[in-house]
């Protein structure tokens, strides 16, 4: 059982309804899996009032500093593998199941945002109530980075140099299946699965050389056999999707409901529940449970993780192997020092641990004015005078 802190961190009001929404390089689909894809709608909607522009399009502003939210250190970061980076510092993805936007950092460190396929006001309303709820803007990452820093020096540390890595607020079914996907794999992989199992959805349009699609719905997921995803390379994970498609329309209500009612269940439970899903183990439980379902305090622990809880928060547990009894020892760690929002926490330790994040990392500091460096967790850190 987690030991959730209560920290006072404010939450920015918001005037939207509560609705959930969800780059690595594109991959093409395998051939064997053609069959599969006629089953899909082709054809982009007829009516389009905001149709995709030549040039570039007309950013609308979504008022947020780049301590907010940077795009960079959101979206090609593992939390979803449906974004496409669609141009320089810019990312494309759906939200709200159907609505096809783009968002670009600009020059002023704000983020614009840009609609594909509205057809009316009212849609275009939706569609940013959508957004905003799939940035998760109601919670205020300032504040939650304050209450982090005054609790760990290394975190303070770090911040200065990854502002703006904000964790999303997905749908539970795109996350459900995206991260068991991610099951022992890689990127390259999970991202042709997830591109595959996309494709099935309706055909939304193409932005920078990348085609959108709907999520399919459990309906039409559940007209594919184990035996087509086997085809399509999911290996056996083909069968723990087939498995949780099914048991997912078994539940009262529907799957959609069930997954959004852990929403509102203390995380322990919300753990035990997803872990009934043919698939779904305490790692990647936990990562449906922070990047959709609302369990901020969610911790998924991996070898990564653990290396990071060994080196900071466990030392005493350094050169042990992980084993599941540790697991929950690591993630009551990163509860204990960060509260009820260690889960944010523990992606940015996580983000800054990536070899690009390192690289970048480094070569802030060599720029640094002063000589005298020292080496904090394999990132060159200047001490302060």
């Amino acid at each position: 059982m987690l030991a959730v802190r209560t920290l006072s961190i404010m939450k920015r009001p918001i005037t939207m309804a509560s609705t959930p929404s969800t780059p690595p390089s594109p991959q093409s689909l395998p051939s064997k899996t053609t069959s599969l894809r006629t089953l899909s709608s082709k054809k982009p909607r007829n009516i389009l009032t905001n149709p995709i522009p030549e040039e570039d399009p007309k950013w609308v502003p979504l008022n947020l500093s780049r301590s907010e939210l940077y795009l960079p250190l959101t979206f090609p970061t593992g939390q979803t593998f449906r974004w496409k980076q669609t141009g320089p510092i810019q990312y494309t993805g759906v939200v709200g199941r159907s609505h096809l936007v783009s968002l670009k950092q600009l020059d002023n460190g704000d983020v614009g945002y840009y609609f594909h396929y509205t057809t009316s006001d009212s849609e275009s309303s939706a569609a940013k109530v959508a957004l905003l709820d799939f940035l998760n803007v109601g919670i205020s990452l300032t504040e939650v980075w304050e209450s982090f820093k005054a609790s760990d020096k290394r975190f303070a540390e770090l911040a200065v140099h990854l502002g703006g890595a904000r964790v999303l607020r997905q749908d539970p079914i795109e996350c459900l299946i995206q991260f068991i996907c991610s099951s022992n794999n890689n990127i390259k992989r999970i991202t042709m699965m997830v591109d595959f199992i996309s494709s099935l959805g309706n055909y939304l349009g193409a932005v920078g050389g990348f085609k959108f699609y709907e999520f399919p719905s459990l309906e039409r997921l559940a007209m594919v056999s184990e035996q087509e995803l086997r085809a399509a390379g999911f290996g056996y994970r083909a069968k723990y999707i087939v498995g949780t498609v099914e048991e997912l329309q078994s539940k009262p209500g529907g799957g959609m409901e069930w997954l959004a009612a852990l929403r509102k269940v203390d995380l322990p439970e919300a753990i035990v529940l997803l872990c009934s899903l043919p698939g779904v183990g305490p790692k990647v439980a936990a990562c449906i449970a922070l990047f959709s379902l609302d369990q901020h305090h969610a911790i998924p622990v991996d070898t990564h993780v653990w290396k990071i809880a060994t080196r900071y928060l466990l030392p005493e547990l350094a050169g042990t192997s992980l084993t599941p009894k540790l697991c929950n020892r690591v993630a009551d760690a990163f509860v204990r020092t960060y509260g009820k929002y260690a889960g944010w926490a523990q992606t940015l330790l996580f983000i800054a641990e990536l070899p690009s994040q390192k690289a970048l990392l480094n070569s802030t500091e060599e720029k640094s004015p002063n000589s005298k460096k020292r080496k904090l967790g394999g990132i060159t850190k200047v001490p302060k005078e």
